[in-house]
């Protein structure tokens, strides 16, 4: 397992130790699943994602007050996925929020919400709230929001707003990360079709996406606005985010920074020291 050690500074009584877990795309399936699903499952190595999973889970739970994954926990939208999903979320110090992969279907369909509802039937199986998500644990406010599809519905900057007014300090919980200069110029040449799947890209950073990205990523009127209350609303004190596949710090314009995490499928881990 790789930990990548991180400190933050919020004025703590007590510290806290949080795993950061994101991107394990448990790859199981079985022959009930589609043609596409199970090919996709073969090129993958189950094997090495269950141990990196379960070295995962066992490090945090032992070894800190919360395991908070920004998901991607699966690969694909698959019952023995979703199954063995289940039962790790069981684990009282996971906060789980999801990601894209929590909801694909290897079919290259345009992701949406209309995509999120085709796959909601086996997903919400997961057991947990995939869209939003809180908890306060030692002092601090752990608010999930899914914006794996590179946008977010005003319901969840208000549901964020409400969480806000409880007066903790937060610790956002993301899947996709924010857009911020030097995370897009990193992300560019990773991603070798141009896209680097951020939220909150302007039209400048979308024009060498592919168009079928860039429509995607493009972002709404609401997208907007929760890009804009979260780079000005000074009691969120940290992003936490995957999805880029590496690992990168940095900090948003408002001056909060953020915490992106490498693939757990690869064993990579944050254990972030709250102090």
């Amino acid at each position: 397992m790789n930990i990548e050690k991180s400190t933050l500074e919020i004025g703590l009584d007590k510290p806290l130790k949080i795993l950061h877990v994101a991107d394990n795309h448990l790859p199981l399936y079985d022959e009930n699943d589609s043609p596409a699903i199970i090919e996709k499952g073969k090129k993958r190595n189950q094997e090495a994602a269950l141990t990196a999973l379960r070295e995962e889970m066992a490090y945090g739970t032992e070894h800190c007050d919360l395991i908070v994954h920004s998901g991607d926990l699966i690969d694909f939208a698959s019952s023995a996925n979703v199954a063995f999903a289940r039962d790790v979320l069981k684990n009282e110090k996971v906060l789980f929020i999801a990601g894209n992969h929590e909801y694909w279907r290897c079919d290259g369909g345009i992701e949406d919400m209309n995509y999120r509802l085709a796959s909601w039937g086996q997903v919400k199986e997961l057991g947990v709230n995939l869209f939003f998500t809180s908890r306060v644990v030692g002092g601090v406010n752990f608010v999930g929001i899914d914006d794996a599809y590179h946008q977010v519905e005003a319901w969840q900057t208000e549901r964020l707003q409400m969480e806000i007014e409880k007066g903790y300090p937060v610790i956002l919980l993301l899947h996709a990360p924010l857009f911020e200069q030097s995370l897009y110029d990193a992300s560019i040449p990773f991603w070798h079709d141009g896209s680097a799947y951020l939220v909150g890209c302007n039209e400048a950073h979308l024009m060498p996406y592919p168009e079928f990205h860039a429509a995607q990523q493009r972002p709404t009127a609401d997208t907007k606005r929760f890009v804009e209350y979260v780079n000005q609303e000074k009691r969120i004190k940290a992003v936490l985010a995957g999805h880029v596949h590496f690992s990168f710090e940095s900090i948003l314009p408002g001056g909060t920074v953020q915490y992106v995490t490498a693939r757990g499928d690869r064993g990579n881990v944050r254990v972030l020291k709250i102090i």
